[in-house]
């Protein structure tokens, strides 16, 4: 009886190795569930994520502000300021300024400007602002020392000669393969000029728009390229006697403005989201129709 006792307890162990082993029953539900991160709320960016100076949303812009970037007109309570005050939110970058800060909490009388040299805009290191724009370009290479937002205006590159020119009439890049060509230093119209025209001759560089628009007018290039907004306003302030050649078509992926900040800013989510709701509620849209409509159309000229 005790060996059959034994055997029976044998058969019980080899069993119970044998058998499937059966998954852990799940957890009893609580009615709890996993959360996934809150997403970014343009209101509340201010708060969570922070700017320089409490309460405030410093911007950064170019000096002198030019048209129709920036409108208005300059006044004596901002007279440091040339061509236009940018307080007064006027021309398509001061009203996409108004509309982001008012987007992150921040009325018109909470924003402060600053100004910035063009190539300081995506340079490494610490910023006294919290965002920059001055018709920036991204580029994968600017956007290794700063974040970019995303697009808040989808740009071409434009030329910009005399009446009277050899080039006035030229509707084909190869009519501007012996043409003597400028651009202002570091920007993508400079950059347009080496890669895409490609002219004979080496193109001239300025420190500035005020540079090439000067050597433009006393004849020491043939036309300058810029994007097609300035193009129109250098045509109609800056040269009287100026015509646009035409623009240029987009080679690659479609050049665009972003606005620039600190390296890992924790603004730049919060941003994209703002510009994103401008885009989809129309305001953005509206505001480009009311500052640049009449800059839209301009002879392309072909490869």
């Amino acid at each position: 009886m005790r060996k059959f006792l034994l055997g029976l307890a044998v058969l019980a162990v080899v069993a119970a190795a044998c058998a499937p082993e059966e998954d852990d029953p799940p957890p009893a539900d609580d009615g709890a569930t996993a959360t996934e991160p809150a997403p970014v709320d343009a209101a509340s960016c201010a708060t969570d994520a922070g700017t320089i100076s409490d309460g405030v949303v410093t911007v950064g812009t170019g000096n002198p502000a030019f048209p129709p970037w920036w409108e208005g007109g300059t006044t004596d309570e901002n007279a440091d300021w040339e061509f236009n005050d940018p307080y007064l939110l006027e021309g398509f970058e001061g009203a996409t300024v108004g509309a982001v800060a008012e987007q992150l909490g921040f009325g018109p009388d909470a924003i402060e400007f600053v100004p910035v040299p063009f190539n300081k805009s995506f340079a490494p290191g610490p910023k006294d602002f919290d965002f920059v724009l001055q018709q920036i370009s991204y580029s994968d290479k600017r956007a290794e020392a700063v974040d970019f937002s995303e697009s808040y205006y989808d740009v071409n590159q434009a030329l910009v000669s005399v009446k009277g020119s050899e080039i006035e009439g030229a509707t084909t890049l190869a009519e501007l393969q012996s043409a003597e060509l400028g651009a202002p230093l570091g920007t993508t119209s400079f950059d347009y000029i080496e890669q895409n025209i490609q002219p004979t001759e080496e193109p001239a560089v300025y420190n500035d728009l005020n540079g090439a628009v000067q050597a433009l007018k006393n004849g020491q290039v043939d036309g300058i390229v810029v994007d097609l907004p300035t193009a129109f306003f250098v045509t109609a302030v800056q040269i009287p006697k100026g015509v646009i050649v035409g623009q240029f078509p987009t080679v690659g992926a479609q050049e665009y403005f972003a606005l620039a900040l600190e390296k890992d800013s924790a603004l730049t989510e919060c941003l994209d989201l703002a510009l994103q709701r401008l885009k989809d509620d129309g305001t953005l849209p509206a505001i480009q129709q009311e500052w640049l409509a009449d800059n839209a159309s301009a002879p392309v000229i072909e490869g």
